[in-house]
């Protein structure tokens, strides 16, 4: 097989480092579209280059020989070097590991990027846990799965994926609606591959990723079958195009959105213009089965949201970090009502981590040794996400008052001497300069207040999904059975004598 290797991709055996990502997604020939121009350098752009510095961080992260156990482990006695989160885990401690590789990433970045490279690996790492429901259709299917993995692994890359057809007519199946080619499906087959047409959106760290998966996670319906594909594709193919939301990185000083600058992964509509895939990066092909069953018979659905949940108890913790903070540069953290609601923060936050820790405590093992994270933890707290994360927020807004919408319009009025001799005065806390007081602040309103904050208001809410969606995977896991039969045997306890008993 003849993979397209990303300029400067790392050869097995070797570390990526933030220079070898940053050589290879730079000017190599992908088209992103933003503010009406081509974008062939997303490395250099300021839309781009705060996340993409991020990204940079984790990669040397990850390679500091500091952390080489922490985030890597030795595949199959080789000698090489593989991320943890490109692993399929065969014990708890080997789970564990991935949670501790991601668990520094998500630090490094505040909880605050969802799609670093480490999210979309654990969904390949689940695919190659399982390459017989993708050899069910074909032999050559599951062995492009493993194929691709390992060269993914090898190599360190950054897969996104793109998962969800646009929002166009969603009371029609897909080869009902008014274009056939509106959504991305397959408009031809070729000796070498196959070329797929339409669009798939939310493609989350598209433009700062060597690949993209592209296939649906939404229920398709027979006659959907050029829908039902899975694909791999380099970011720069001929055809492939991304089209970027506003990134909230190009908005201002750096000091006054310290958030959004450094960690806006940004979020894309992907649009495949007639792009050829070779056969040997072809998962899924025209099969409703296997495009749905990827997904819940794997372990891709469990590892990859293992994973977001990790990211986003860091996130939490970060959260209360902030709140704790804020009331104490106010000098409330004391009061008891204050006390009482950073309670309440500190419960939900943990609720999250210990939901992590039953995923881990009730992992099963199935019979070819694959560990699968416990499905009932997980999509439990899933299922309480986008309202945990409403409340918390809005705790948080309630702890830091006025004091984030009479901030100074930024942290260079401190350069005015007048200026600053004001704020010295009357935003000054005991303890607390005003610079660092503002710097502080603003920060929070990065978090809660901005742009930014309001997207990632909207990603906690759907990010696994519309709501009801996730709670079907709930309603679809938990043991129903069980609790029905409680109610069964009391029932039976206070049955009514049998004839002839007793009064």
């Amino acid at each position: 097989m003849n993979m397209p290797v990303p300029r400067s991709a790392v050869l097995p055996g070797g570390l990526r480092t933030g220079a070898d990502y940053v050589d290879a997604i730079r000017d190599d020939g992908r088209t992103v579209y933003y503010n009406g121009e081509v974008v062939r350098d997303v490395a250099a752009h300021p839309a781009f280059r705060g996340a993409v510095e991020s990204v940079a961080s984790l990669y040397d992260l990850a390679a500091c020989p500091d952390n080489i156990d922490s985030m890597t482990y030795e595949v199959d006695g080789t000698g090489r070097r593989a991320l943890h989160c490109y692993r399929v885990p065969r014990s708890v401690e080997e789970l564990r590991a991935a949670r501790g590789m991601s668990a520094a990433w998500a630090e490094a970045t505040c909880g605050l990027m969802g799609r670093t490279p480490d999210h979309v690996a654990g969904f390949l790492s689940g695919f190659a846990a399982k390459p017989a429901l993708f050899a069910s259709a074909g032999a050559g299917y599951g062995e492009n799965v493993e194929r691709f993995f390992q060269f993914a692994r090898d190599r360190h890359l950054y897969v996104s994926y793109a998962i969800v057809p646009p929002q166009i007519d969603r009371s029609k199946p897909a080869h009902q609606q008014s274009d056939p080619t509106l959504y991305a499906g397959v408009v031809a087959e070729r000796d070498g591959g196959i070329v797929i047409k339409g669009a798939q959106q939310l493609a989350t760290g598209a433009v700062l990723s060597d690949y993209i998966y592209v296939s649906c996670i939404h229920p398709l319906q027979p006659g959907d079958e050029n829908y039902a594909f899975g694909v791999v594709i380099p970011m720069n193919a001929p055809g492939l195009k991304v089209y970027s939301r506003k990134s909230f990185a190009h908005g201002g000083d750096a000091r006054d959105y310290p958030l959004s600058a450094r960690f806006d992964e940004t979020d894309a509509l992907l649009v495949l213009d007639d792009v050829f895939v070779p056969w040997e990066h072809v998962f899924i092909y025209r099969n409703l089965d296997v495009c749905w069953n990827q997904w819940w018979k794997t372990p891709a659905h469990s590892y990859g949201n293992y994973q977001a949940q990790v990211r986003y108890a860091t996130k939490l913790r970060f959260l209360l970090g902030l709140a704790k903070r804020i009331t104490e540069i106010t000098g409330v953290d004391a009061m008891p009502p204050v006390r009482q609601q950073l309670g309440e923060l500190a419960a939900q936050a943990t609720i999250v981590e210990l939901m992590i820790d039953a995923q881990e405590s009730r992992a099963t093992v199935d019979g070819d040794g694959v560990v699968w994270p416990a499905k009932s933890a997980l999509y439990a707290v899933m299922s309480l996400q986008g309202q945990l994360n409403s409340r918390m927020v809005d705790m948080l807004r309630e702890l830091s008052g006025g004091s984030m919408i009479m901030l100074p319009s930024s942290l260079a009025d401190f350069d005015h001497p007048d200026v600053a001799r004001d704020l010295e005065r009357y935003i000054a806390s005991p303890g607390y300069p005003a610079r660092d007081r503002v710097a502080l602040l603003k920060m929070a309103w990065d978090l809660i207040g901005s742009e930014f904050a309001g997207r990632h208001q909207q990603y906690e809410k759907f990010y696994g999904g519309a709501s009801f969606l996730v709670k079907q995977n709930m309603f679809r896991t938990y043991d129903f059975d069980a609790a029905t039969s409680l109610v069964d045997r009391a029932l039976a306890g206070v049955a009514a004598p049998a004839d002839g008993a007793a009064a």
